[in-house]
């Protein structure tokens, strides 16, 4: 099994993120390879909270384009939203 940080790359914090955060649903860029059961202990060992259902999702990659012309893709993302049975996860520590 892989370590904690390796499945879990970063918290999302976009507006829609923090306005399901209100609602104990978190948003986490994680391992295009991580399952919904190592995501979950990811998220229990790392911020020591219980989580009730994980959902993910894979975005594809935009086409970035410059001077009117398509030059690059932007990288897919494996996104997991977490809702947890009770706590909360502090994204914003120390900010």
């Amino acid at each position: 099994m892989k370590h904690p940080q390796e499945i879990i790359k970063r918290p999302m914090v976009t507006e829609k993120a923090t306005s399901l955060m209100e609602r104990s649903w978190y948003v986490f860029a994680v391992d295009r390879k991580a399952n919904k059961r190592e995501i979950r202990k990811a998220v229990e060992a790392l911020f020591d909270v219980k989580v009730e259902k994980v959902r993910t999702l894979i975005t594809v990659g935009r086409p970035v384009k410059k001077a009117g012309r398509t030059i690059a893709r932007t990288s897919a993302v494996k996104k997991a939203y977490v809702k947890l049975k009770e706590g909360a996860i502090d994204l914003f520590e120390g900010v």
